[in-house]
This record gives structure tokens, C-alpha cells and sequence, in this order.
């Protein structure tokens, strides 16, 4: 069976910090920056590689800003 990978790319200028995707993420895969960005705001980023591509944060997303890829392995 196919073991499948996940990244996301996060739009970091329209990021508001909220952290719902932080939460909603079953393997803690993102976290908050220790930058701000033009508004003011830590933004939500990937830390670890350990994105299964769930989904799960884009779709908590208020602002639709994240977006995930997935990568199937053979």
C-alpha cells in the first residue's frame, strides 16, 4: 500500500494567527512562526514532515489561506 505525504503552503501576509489549524492538525505537524507578518500576526506554519495531507487544517482555515499537497510513496 501507497504511503501518502503531505505539505502545506500557508499565504503567511493574510495569516491571523487564530491557531484553529494548529489544533485541528492530528499530528502537530504546524505551529506559529516567531516572525510576524505585515499585519502584526504570528502566521501558522509547518514545522514537522510529518503531514499525513488530512486536510484537516484547510478546512478549519477562516480565511482559506492554507493550501495542502499530498505526494503518494510507493
Amino acid at each position: 500500500m501507497a504511503k501518502v505525504y503531505g505539505q502545506i503552503v500557508v499565504e503567511t501576509e493574510r495569516c491571523k494567527g487564530c491557531e484553529l489549524c494548529v489544533v485541528a492538525c492530528p499530528e502537530g505537524t504546524i505551529g506559529m512562526s516567531d516572525v510576524i507578518n505585515k499585519k502584526g500576526y504570528k502566521y501558522a506554519m509547518q514545522i514537522y514532515d510529518n503531514c499525513t495531507g488530512c486536510t484537516n487544517c484547510a478546512l478549519v482555515c477562516p480565511d482559506a489561506i492554507i493550501t495542502v499537497y499530498r505526494k503518494k510513496i510507493k
